[in-house]
């Protein structure tokens, strides 16, 4: 199995939301797409690993961030995920960083790994803090760590796959209204780990409309994309943050597979 077929393996054990999108991108598309989810995700499993104190994650990050700065054209694959060796209970995803780093068309690889060490430097900083947040700026700010700017990446990535040109500030609510969408539905597991990403005084009504509020973003970018593989992409995680949202009003936890199928089936025709 070639690294990109072993990739998308990886990433359908990772990712419900974003392997079925990725998977339907053209090859050269697919990889710089594929490279940028898993090294973002891989820097996401440090800051959500339970085993690991918060300045031992804020080490962890901020060292994959140094190692995707110094990287070059003839970096190895050890290179990028220099300092995991001895964090075994790190998952697959994150360990193989190195892997997912150099699966990127050498054109766009440095973008992501800008992207994903800046990522990795803010995840440090909200590791360090505990995340606390207070206001709805500081949602936001966590937001656009996180999300917001993974839209502004993707900005770029279509633009270098065919010169495809999107609005970015709807890029970053796009990525906002996702996050906010996985805030929710991951609540009780936050705050069983002392965390609480919801601003004072909010309830889960506040939240759904901050999430509302940044998916309308989210539909003026997609709605303004010609078509090609950045519209077929866009359409598929919008729909399936709605469809997450009207579930977990209703008070179950997640999508059904079946739910995901015909929320795909109806973004795709």
């Amino acid at each position: 199995m070639n690294l990109r077929d072993n990739a998308l393996e990886v990433l359908k054990q990772t990712s419900r939301t974003f392997y079925i999108p990725i998977s339907l991108l053209p090859s050269k598309l697919q990889e710089a797409v594929a490279s940028a989810y898993l090294c973002m995700r891989a820097i996401d499993e440090i800051e959500d690993c339970p085993e690991l104190d918060n300045f031992t994650k804020a080490k962890l990050l901020r060292g994959i961030s140094l190692n995707l700065q110094a990287g070059t054209d003839s970096s190895a694959i050890e290179y990028f995920s220099a300092g995991l060796a001895d964090y075994i209970l790190l998952p697959e995803v994150t360990l193989r960083i190195g892997e997912w780093a150099l699966l990127a068309p050498k054109t766009i690889a440095p973008r992501i790994w800008d992207a994903t060490a800046a990522m990795a430097d803010r995840m440090a900083y909200w590791a360090e803090n505990n995340w606390e947040i207070h206001t709805e700026s500081d949602l936001d700010r966590y937001t656009f760590s996180v999300a917001g700017a993974v839209g502004l990446l993707l900005s770029d990535l279509w633009a270098w796959y065919d010169g495809t040109r999107s609005d970015r500030t709807c890029a970053i609510g796009f990525g906002r209204g996702l996050q906010a969408v996985n805030i929710i539905r991951n609540r009780s597991e936050d705050l069983s780990r002392d965390v609480n990403f919801f601003p004072d005084g909010w309830r889960d009504e506040e939240m759904h409309a901050y999430a509302h509020r940044n998916l309308k973003l989210a539909e003026g970018y997609t709605n303004a994309l010609p078509p090609g593989p950045a519209l077929d992409f866009c359409k598929i995680p919008l729909a399936l943050a709605y469809g997450t949202l009207e579930v977990l009003a209703l008070g179950k936890d997640k999508l059904s597979r079946s739910d995901v199928l015909t929320l795909v089936e109806r973004a795709t025709h």
